[in-house]
């Protein structure tokens, strides 16, 4: 099956990042030199620079529309081939993507993380493993919230008003109904820690089952 592509999807707060991350770390820690690749979704966010700042924070950020699905997909295509992609930096203060490309290269195991990775067939078809994170809808507030005024310098203004205009509504028109694509929905993100051992111990079977796995010294 290798190479083998995750997704790990589900709303905005849910707790996908942190869970992707800790399987990153947890890899790092035992194999270090097993390959694995983490890209985010949020990467992809479209390019913005011809508008100005003021127009770019009036985007729907939650809709389908304003990511670059296809580059995502071709990214990932050109992953499977064996072949590195420079995948978007993504400015956040500046709603729009910077100058800066990250080289990812290919991997046996290439996990990606996003709010809207199942919402799309096509990009759906790409991943071998679909996991979707659900979790309340009041704690990914709390939890965007204390997230957007530490990391990204916005205001408790700011952050209801997009969460009530587009982050929830968009939830429920786009992002929802996607678990039923998953193989395993997860509670609580990276807080549970019985399906970090679950999908940790699995992406380590993977990844020891890979080519590269014999060059260890």
């Amino acid at each position: 099956m290798l190479p083998c592509f995750i997704a790990i999807a589900g709303p905005s707060g849910s707790g996908k990042t942190l869970f992707a991350q800790t399987i990153r770390e947890r890899v790092a820690e035992l194999e270090p030199l097993l390959g694995l690749a983490l890209i985010k979704e949020d990467a992809y966010y479209r390019d913005q620079s011809h508008l100005s700042l003021e127009a770019r924070e009036k985007v729907n950020y939650d809709h389908p529309a304003a990511l670059e699905q296809e580059l995502l997909q071709h990214h990932l295509q050109c992953l499977r081939r064996g072949e590195a992609v420079d995948v978007p930096v993504y400015d956040y203060s500046q709603h729009t993507r910077a100058a800066d490309v990250e080289r990812v290269r290919p991997a046996p195991v290439v996990i990606v993380e996003g709010i809207l990775l199942l919402s799309d067939p096509g990009l759906r078809a790409e991943f071998d493993i679909k996991f979707f994170v659900d979790t309340p809808l009041d704690i990914c507030l709390l939890r965007r919230i204390a997230r957007d005024m530490q990391d990204r310098g916005r205001t408790l203004e700011s952050i209801t008003e997009q969460y009530e205009n587009t982050v929830r509504p968009m939830y429920y028109e786009f992002i929802q109904n996607t678990a039923r694509y998953a193989d395993m929905v997860i509670t609580g993100g990276g807080r549970n820690a019985v399906a970090l051992d679950v999908v940790g111990s699995m992406v380590l079977g993977l990844l020891r089952e890979s080519p590269t796995a014999d060059i260890k010294a």
